[in-house]
């Protein structure tokens, strides 16, 4: 999985649409292999993006939990403290 894709589903506040996209931009990203695609890819590129976007935007909004939302300060320390214990290690 890349490791720049975050979770997005069940914030609060909820994903922004910059984050979708950043998301969506970095899965394609991750698919082609491509970091800044030709000039002969940009098109299907683009339209990929835009595309997986769109239905991560369907998906945030069909998704149903119980759960309470999660807070992005919380979540942020949490992986902040793993990464501190996983880079220690090294």
């Amino acid at each position: 999985m890349c490791r720049n894709i975050k979770t997005l589903f069940n914030f609060d506040p909820p994903a922004t649409d910059d984050e979708i996209q950043a998301a969506a931009l970095q899965f394609v990203r991750k698919l082609s292999g491509f970091n800044a695609p030709s000039k002969a890819n940009r098109r299907a590129f683009d339209r990929a993006v835009h595309d997986v976007a769109h239905i991560a935007h369907h998906l945030l909004e069909d998704l149903e939990t119980q759960a309470p939302p999660r807070d992005r300060d919380v979540e942020a320390a949490k992986a902040r403290e793993r990464n501190a214990v996983r880079f220690a290690k090294a």
